[in-house]
């Protein structure tokens, strides 16, 4: 009986991590310099090109009531992006040569989020995640 009860009250406690997660997309572009000389099949990367960038960015939570707020969070991430890289006279964020990895890797860093995805028209994309 001893045994049993000890086995009961392992599984009944749980450790548990939580994460808040908010997506969001910008109209934006961007080129690969180096992709002529690297990866000739698609040297036209090289060009300036535009995609929606979709992020998503998870970031741990302390305790279950709205230790951040999504709508918040997401605004804030918004707002980062576009003091950074929006350029009033195209009217979109201006990425330079930064890639999916660069970009989430600096939302990771700028937010304290767990994990970073960052995709170019939900197709090709890049996950960055702290270990």
């Amino acid at each position: 009986m001893l045994a049993f009860s000890f086995y009961v009250r392992i599984f009944n406690y749980m450790i548990t991590k939580t994460t808040v997660i908010v997506k969001l997309a910008v109209d934006g572009c961007h080129n690969f310099p180096k992709a002529a000389e690297l990866f000739p099949e698609v040297a036209f990367l090289a060009d300036r090109h535009r995609h929606m960038f979709h992020f998503t960015v998870a970031c741990g939570v302390t305790h279950s009531d709205r230790d951040k707020e999504f709508i918040m969070l997401k605004r804030d991430i918004i707002d980062y992006i576009n003091g950074q890289y929006f350029d009033n006279s195209t009217r979109t964020c201006e990425f330079g040569p930064r890639s999916c990895e660069m970009l989430a890797a600096e939302v990771l860093q700028e937010f304290d989020a767990q994990w970073v995805e960052v995709w170019e028209d939900q197709e090709n994309g890049a996950k960055v995640e702290k270990v």
